[in-house]
């Protein structure tokens, strides 16, 4: 008798994964989900598909809380081509001729609008938003980390020098390390236009005001992705009148652009009331501002003097002062 043969069933297949990439761009209606890149991970890992879906929903979102935006290249450069490239116009046109590529004077928070500024550059990565526009007025103050500069330090002295607070405001953390802080202005006219200018205020920091724009965050660039600081607040908070002033100094054609001074009293108090952890970096700092206004020598003993006041040893500070001298 012949054995019955047994039926078996072959063992189910495992279903297939789906492409890394494939559901990684967000629906152009929706900001992305999942957690944000860190400021300096790699651009690589995101597709140029995707990077341009991810830019345009941050803009869509920026524009919905009444910023004007324009779509950026990687290198953070206006994306949307001149027309007028290889036919020079004099004196520029600024949008007047009704067609897109005119930088930041093409910049809306129109929807339609900003969705035709992508299509016609798909090859665009991040976004920019314009400052001092209406409603928001916007000034972006940029702290850059390069050459050794230690902007933000910088800022801080400022303010103490000429008595006005750092409000918490929105920052925005850069691939290099730096930040940018938003910070609302007053209509202009009447008030005097915030212009645009780089290390004026001090080495490092550069001011974004009417005719320029920061870079928004979720942008991803050749460095890496732009992305808002944890706990940063919603809105930008109101630049501070005494601020206003020194990025606002009247205009004199005859003369060379204000420079903020640096009081030899404020140089102290700035050093004498240092934090823990930033004693070293705001003795270094105000010792160089010293020697940079031919007070190194004067302002010596009473810069060593407030540093042993924060509770930095003598030897630490001697050391601090003697390398602010070098340089």
């Amino acid at each position: 008798m012949a054995t019955p043969r047994r039926h078996t069933e072959p063992p189910p297949s495992r279903p297939r994964r789906p492409h890394p990439a494939a559901d990684t761009a967000p629906h152009p209606e929706e900001a992305p989900e999942g957690p944000p890149q860190s400021p300096g991970s790699s651009p690589l890992l995101i597709t140029p598909a995707d990077a341009h879906s991810a830019a345009l929903a941050h803009a869509l979102n920026a524009a919905a809380r009444g910023y004007a935006v324009i779509p950026l290249t990687r290198t953070k450069l206006p994306a949307v081509r001149s027309p007028h490239r290889g036919h020079p116009e004099s004196p520029p046109c600024r949008g007047g001729c009704g067609r897109p590529g005119h930088g930041v004077h093409d910049a809306t928070a129109d929807p339609l609008g900003i969705r035709r500024l992508f299509a016609a550059a798909p090859w665009a990565t991040g976004y920019g938003i314009a400052c001092g526009r209406p409603p928001h007025h916007l000034i972006g103050i940029d702290l850059d980390t390069k050459n050794g500069a230690d902007s933000l330090t910088a800022l801080r002295f400022i303010a103490e020098a000429h008595r006005f607070p750092l409000p918490p405001t929105v920052t925005v953390l850069t691939p290099s390390g730096g930040r940018h802080l938003w910070l609302t202005g007053p209509p202009s006219p009447p008030a005097p236009r915030v212009p645009n200018s780089v290390g004026r205020l001090a080495p490092g920091i550069d001011i974004r005001g009417a005719g320029g724009y920061l870079v928004g965050p979720g942008s991803v660039t050749v460095h890496g992705r732009y992305a808002l600081a944890p706990g940063s607040p919603d809105r930008p908070a109101p630049a501070p009148r005494a601020l206003l002033a020194l990025l606002t100094p009247p205009a004199r054609p005859d003369a060379p652009p204000a420079v903020p001074p640096q009081p030899a009293g404020a140089l102290v108090r700035f050093v004498r009331s240092s934090p823990p952890g930033q004693r070293n970096a705001r003795l270094f700092w105000a010792a160089c501002r010293a020697h940079e206004c031919g007070l190194g020598p004067e302002l010596s003993a009473r810069l060593l003097a407030a540093a042993r006041h924060t509770g930095l040893c003598e030897q630490e500070a001697r050391a601090t002062l003697a390398s602010a001298a070098r340089r």
